[in-house]
C-alpha cells in the first residue's frame, strides 16, 4: 500500500516524509517525488518481542511517496502532482499554519482552510475532467445494461463533484462502489490531513480542536492531526526514556507521528496479525475480513495451499496468561479452520502440509 504525501510548497511535506521513512536526505530533493518504507510503530510487537527476545523483529510497514508540492495555477507542476498522486492509495495532506521567514507562504499568509481547499480543488477537477470524457466517449459506444449503470453513476458523481464535495462524500451500493474503483478517482481515495503547526502551539488542545478546518473535516468524517514537523524532528533525535520525558514536558500523550502513522494504517482497512519465535516476531499486514487462508498466503503460498489448521490467540489473551503454554491451559489458544476471520492482534501459527 502507497501513502501519498500532498500539500502545496513549503508546508513541511518533504519534512514529513523524512520522519516517517527515515530518508535523510530527501530535504535537499525537493521538487522531485521521494520514496522510501514507513515502519508502522505497535507497542505489541515491542511486547512479543520482549517475550519471546527473537532473532529478528520486523514490524508492518507501508510505501511512501513525497510528491513534489503543488504551486496553484502552474500547469506543469499540477500535472506532475496529479500524475504521482493517482498511483497512491492513501493521501496525507500536509497543510502549513507555522511562520517561515525564510520561506514565506505561496499565498502571502497563513490560512490552512483556503490552503486544503486549492489542493482539493485540483483533484476535483481532475476527477471531473475523467468524468466528461468518460461520457463523451459512451456516446458513440454500443449501448446496454452494463453501459447506462455505468452512465447514470457517472452522472451522479458529476452532479457532487460540481457541488465541490469529494466523490469519498457519496454513499454508493457494493456494484457502483466496484465501477468507482475501477476508476481510481483521486477524490474517492481514503484522505488524511495533517496540520503542521508552530512548536509553540503543539499542546494547545482545546484551540487546535475547535479551529475551522478541524470542523470541516469532522463534518466530513476525514481524521485530523496537528502535529510540529520541527518538534517530531527534536523527538525523533532521542532516546526512549529522554523522548518520554520531552513528550511530559509538552504535554503530549503520544508523537503525532505515531498517530498519523496508525491512522493511514487504520484508514486504508488494514490490520496486522503477528507471528511469534525465537527466530522472528513479525507484524503481517492484511485487510479487514481477511479468512485465515488467505492470510496464511502472506507469508509464504505453500502454507495457504497445504493449510490445515490455525493456532490463534488474542494479543490480550496471551499478555493477560503470560506464556503459550499457559494460553493452552486455559483454553485461549485455540484451533480455528479456513474461514475464520483473522483479527487485528491475533497470534499465529499455522499447521501446513506440502
Amino acid at each position: 500500500m502507497q501513502i501519498g504525501l500532498v500539500g502545496l510548497s513549503n508546508s513541511g511535506k518533504t519534512t514529513l516524509f523524512s520522519l516517517l521513512t527515515g530518508v535523510k536526505d530527501a530535504a535537499g530533493s525537493q521538487g522531485k517525488t521521494n520514496r522510501g518504507i514507513v515502519k508502522v510503530p505497535d507497542s505489541r510487537v515491542d511486547y512479543l518481542s520482549a517475550q519471546f527476545k527473537p532473532k529478528k523483529t520486523t514490524y508492518a510497514t507501508l510505501e511512501a511517496v513525497d510528491i513534489p508540492g503543488l504551486i496553484p495555477g502552474t500547469e506543469r507542476s499540477t500535472v506532475s502532482f496529479l500524475t504521482t498522486v493517482r498511483e497512491a492509495d492513501v493521501l496525507v495532506h500536509v497543510i502549513q499554519d507555522f511562520d517561515n521567514p525564510e520561506a514565506p507562504h505561496l499565498e502571502g499568509d497563513l490560512n490552512p482552510l483556503r490552503d486544503l481547499e486549492l489542493v482539493l480543488y485540483e483533484l476535483l477537477l481532475a476527477d471531473l475532467d475523467q468524468i466528461e470524457k468518460r461520457i463523451e466517449r459512451m456516446k458513440t459506444g454500443k449501448q446496454n445494461k452494463v453501459n447506462e449503470a455505468e452512465r447514470v453513476l457517472l452522472l451522479k458523481l458529476k452532479e457532487t463533484l460540481e457541488a465541490e464535495l469529494p466523490i469519498s462524500s457519496l454513499e454508493l451500493s457494493a456494484d457502483e462502489d466496484l465501477m468507482v474503483r475501477n476508476y481510481r478517482f483521486l477524490t474517492a481515495k481514503p484522505y488524511v490531513v495533517v496540520v503542521n503547526i508552530d512548536e509553540s502551539r503543539i499542546s494547545d488542545h482545546e484551540t487546535n480542536h475547535t479551529s475551522e478546518i478541524a470542523e470541516y473535516y469532522r463534518a466530513q468524517g476525514i481524521p485530523l492531526q496537528y502535529l510540529s514537523a520541527k518538534i517530531e524532528s527534536e523527538i525523533a533525535e532521542l532516546d526512549g526514556d529522554e523522548r518520554q520525558l520531552f513528550l511530559e514536558e509538552l504535554n503530549i500523550v503520544e508523537s503525532g507521528l505515531v498517530i498519523v502513522t496508525r491512522l493511514v494504517y487504520t484508514r486504508l482497512g488494514l490490520i496486522s496479525f503477528f507471528t511469534v519465535g525465537e527466530d522472528e516476531v513479525k507484524a503481517w499486514t492484511i485487510t479487514k475480513g481477511t479468512a485465515a487462508r488467505e492470510a496464511a498466503g502472506k507469508i509464504h503460498s505453500d502454507i495457504e495451499r497445504g493449510f490445515i489448521r490455525a493456532e490463534v490467540i488474542a494479543y490480550d489473551d496471551f499478555v493477560k496468561a503470560g506464556s503459550m503454554a499457559a494460553a493452552r491451559n486455559e483454553g485461549t489458544l485455540r484451533l480455528e479452520g479456513k474461514d475464520y476471520i483473522v483479527k487485528d492482534g491475533d497470534i499465529v501459527h499455522y499447521r501446513f502440509n506440502v
